[in-house]
């Protein structure tokens, strides 16, 4: 049998087929292939993993998990696929966790390896990469939500989005949103979403100025 050398093994990888060869060389020293076992993890959600994971053989999951431990599949990662990069481009944790579905063959390509792949920090390239990786991760949230919240939970998650800190700490939303546009964000009739915000002013949690501007006078859980 033929052993393939990482720069074979790259070649596949559809990732990498616009680096040069000089570029394809540099990476092909700096990857190491890893083998996974049927369920075990690959990268883990809210843990950051200071590589990238390209699958070579094999099929992964991608799952996010509530605080009661269930769990809502994203997506399925196949050979060619790979895995980490958002946590890699804005060094923020993992938003999902991502399991061997069985014995799965990746290439690893470590971050300072990786970040020598991206355009410049200071370019307007890198800053549209970090805004879709924004982009990604709100999506993610979102599926979670509508998968795993009630509507109290949804509808609390998207206030919490909306709002921004004032400087002695309180949370407003200064701009006014009606509630017809939280029910469709967060997937709930209108009806439904004015009973969770009057029980949240009723409650105390949050208060309308006159101005319009709502402040969430305590912390809102968006519970499970």
């Amino acid at each position: 049998m033929v052993m393939l050398s990482n720069l074979d093994l790259l070649r596949r990888v559809p990732l990498f087929s616009m680096l040069t060869p000089v570029q394809a060389d540099a990476v092909a020293l700096a990857i190491v292939k890893q083998r996974f076992k049927r369920g075990e993890i690959i990268v883990e959600q809210g843990k950051k993993a200071d590589a990238l994971f390209i699958i070579l053989t094999g099929r992964a999951r991608v799952v996010t998990s509530d605080s009661r431990g269930r769990e809502v599949i994203l997506a399925s990662m196949q050979p060619g696929d790979y895995i980490g990069e958002m946590s890699l481009i804005d060094d923020e944790p993992h938003s999902a966790t991502v399991r061997a579905e069985l014995q799965t063959d990746v290439l690893m390509l470590g971050r300072a390896e990786f970040a020598r792949c991206l355009p410049d920090s200071s370019s307007m390239a890198y800053a549209v990469l970090r805004g879709l990786v924004q982009r990604l991760r709100h999506a993610d949230r979102k599926i979670e939500s509508l998968a795993l919240m009630d509507v109290y939970g949804r509808v609390a998650r998207a206030l919490l989005e909306f709002a921004k800190p004032e400087p002695d700490g309180t949370l407003v939303i200064r701009e006014k949103i009606s509630r017809q546009d939280i029910a469709k964000m967060v997937g709930a009739s209108r009806e439904m979403v004015s009973r969770v915000m009057k029980d949240l002013e009723g409650r105390g949690l949050t208060e309308i100025l006159d101005s319009g501007a709502m402040v969430i006078t305590e912390r809102i859980e968006p519970a499970n």
